[in-house]
This record gives C-alpha cells, sequence and structure tokens, in this order.
C-alpha cells in the first residue's frame, strides 16, 4: 500500500546525494510547476480508472479548452471568467459525451474515447482554422504565469484541486460509488447504485478537469494551440497506474496519484540535471509503468 511513497522517498534521498541542487527550493517549484498540468489529468482519470474505464480523450480534451478560452481572451474583450467558464465548459461538455456514449451504447470505454480524442483534435483544428490563437490578455495570461505571494498559481490551483478530488474520493458518497462500481459494477448495481449516473460522473469530472489543464496550459504558454496536448493522456494514465492505482478498478488514491506525478517529474528533472538526453528518459518511464502494472497483478494474484 505504501511502495510508492517509500520509492519516491528512496529516490529522493538518493538524487539529493548525487545532485546538489535538487533539493533547492528553487528546483521544487521548477518541478511541481512544470507537473501542475499533468497532475490535473492524472486526477481526473483517477475518477474513470477506478471505476474500471479510461479515458484517451483527456490530450484533446487540452486542445479544445486551450483554443476556446484563448478565443474569448483578447484584450478588451470579456471578463477573465467568459474565456475560464468557455473552456470548463468545453472540457465538461466532452467528458459527459463520453460518459453518455459509454453507459447507453455498452461500447468499451477505450473505443470510445479513442474516437473522441480524435474528434476533439479535429474541433480545436476547426475553431483556429489551424493556427495558434495569440493575443491573449494579461489578466489570462496571470493564471498560468503570475505568483501570489511568492508562489506560482500554478502551484496554488494544483494544491486546491488535490484536496478537492480527494475529499469527493475519500468524503462523499460519489465516492464510495466510484470504488464500489470498480470493485464490482454487477453487485453495485444489485445494492441500488445507479451505475449510470456514477460513470456519467466520472467522465464529466474528468472532462473537467483535462478543461482546466487546457485553460492553464494555454494561459502558461500564451497562446491557444490546437495541437497542445498530443500525448498527455499517456502521462496522465502513467502517472496513476506508478501511484497504485488498480488498471481493473476499485482501487486508487488521489494521493497515490499525486505522488506518481511528483515521481515522473523528479525522474525526468534528474535526468536533466545529470544532462541524460530525453531519448533515455522516455526508456526509463516505459520500464517504470510496466514494473507498475506487473507489480499490481501480482498483488491482486497474492490478494486473491
Amino acid at each position: 500500500q505504501y511502495g510508492i511513497f517509500i520509492v519516491f522517498s528512496i529516490i529522493c534521498l538518493i538524487l539529493s546525494f548525487i545532485s546538489p541542487q535538487f533539493l533547492t527550493v528553487s528546483n521544487w517549484t521548477i518541478i511541481i510547476t512544470q507537473v501542475s498540468i499533468n497532475a490535473l489529468l492524472a486526477f481526473g482519470v483517477t475518477f474513470v480508472i477506478i471505476t474500471g474505464g479510461i479515458d484517451l480523450s483527456l490530450g484533446s480534451i487540452v486542445a479544445v479548452a486551450g483554443v476556446s478560452a484563448a478565443m474569448l481572451a483578447h484584450p478588451d474583450s470579456y471578463p477573465v471568467l467568459v474565456p475560464v467558464f468557455a473552456g470548463l465548459f468545453a472540457g465538461l461538455l466532452i467528458g459527459a459525451l463520453n460518459g453518455f456514449i459509454i453507459t447507453k451504447s455498452k461500447i468499451a470505454p477505450f473505443i470510445v474515447t479513442l474516437g473522441t480524442m480524435t474528434i476533439g483534435r479535429g474541433l480545436a483544428l476547426i475553431l483556429s482554422n489551424g493556427r495558434p490563437v495569440s493575443n491573449l490578455s494579461d489578466s489570462f495570461v496571470f493564471i498560468g504565469s503570475g505568483k501570489i505571494m511568492g508562489i506560482p498559481v500554478l502551484i496554488l490551483i494544483l494544491i486546491f484541486m488535490f484536496i478537492l478530488c480527494s475529499v469527493i474520493l475519500n468524503k462523499t458518497i460519489l465516492g464510495r460509488y466510484i470504488y464500489a462500481v470498480g470493485g464490482n459494477e454487477q453487485a453495485a448495481r444489485a445494492s441500488g447504485i445507479n451505475v449510470t449516473q456514477v460513470k456519467m460522473a466520472v467522465y464529466s469530472i474528468s472532462g473537467l478537469l483535462a478543461g482546466l489543464a487546457g485553460i492553464l496550459l494555454t494561459s502558461r504558454i500564451t497562446t491557444g494551440q490546437p495541437n497542445a496536448g498530443a500525448g498527455f493522456e499517456l502521462d496522465a494514465i502513467a502517472a496513476v497506474v506508478i501511484g497504485g492505482t488498480s488498471t481493473t478498478g476499485g482501487k486508487g488514491s488521489m494521493a497515490g496519484t499525486l505522488i506518481g506525478v511528483l515521481l515522473i517529474g523528479v525522474i525526468n528533472n534528474s535526468l536533466d540535471l545529470l544532462n541524460v538526453t530525453s531519448y533515455y528518459q522516455q526508456v526509463v518511464m516505459g520500464v517504470i509503468i510496466i514494473g507498475a502494472v506487473v507489480l499490481d497483478s501480482m498483488n491482486q494474484k497474492s490478494n486473491s
């Protein structure tokens, strides 16, 4: 249960000896800021994976939400809340669409979200005419690059969303239903749980958080890129799996997901500090992902 925390602590301890820069406040600020977008995506897809589903449309939702927000975030156009709500609504809409199709058609989530991933990417290109949307207002750019009392806004949003998602998963009826559906869907349905509503909720939450990630990414890079978010869904799912969430559903935690996200960030950061080429970073991450899935499979067999 605590294996990922132990591994993370050991890796951080080793890296602190290898690189004196690793434990500095400035370096950790960089790490957390860099992983904040992936963390939001990972928080959302944690809900989905615990129910036994998957969401491959996250990266495309990031692009659609980012472009939608950027189109309304020009100076002297609308108050900053308008583009923010536009991005969130775009993410929520696609997430709800995923949940609706999955629950009504009984098609595998992998296929449905693969389709919406392609649709979303096309929508982002259509909305932007295939070109980046620039000239964003200072108030909008502040969301992704500003600081409050010396703390980056991205980090403050990350902390708030982690607490909120943890409360939803651990302290609410919806959270208990999510675990129940992932543990045994038929038993959950027999006990009176509305499985359709639960699945609609988790895919909507995943889409909403992906929309927020798209807004923050657009604000940070100061342009709405229709090609943004490519491959982000794989990094998010990797963080969730590394964090101990079972790929078969019924088990997982936001704390584990956060550690998984930080572990990915720490590994990438440390390899950069050690001047290791980015090609090796992909190999290392692949090995870690496979190892996490193998350990999860072994753990399930031993428990059964």
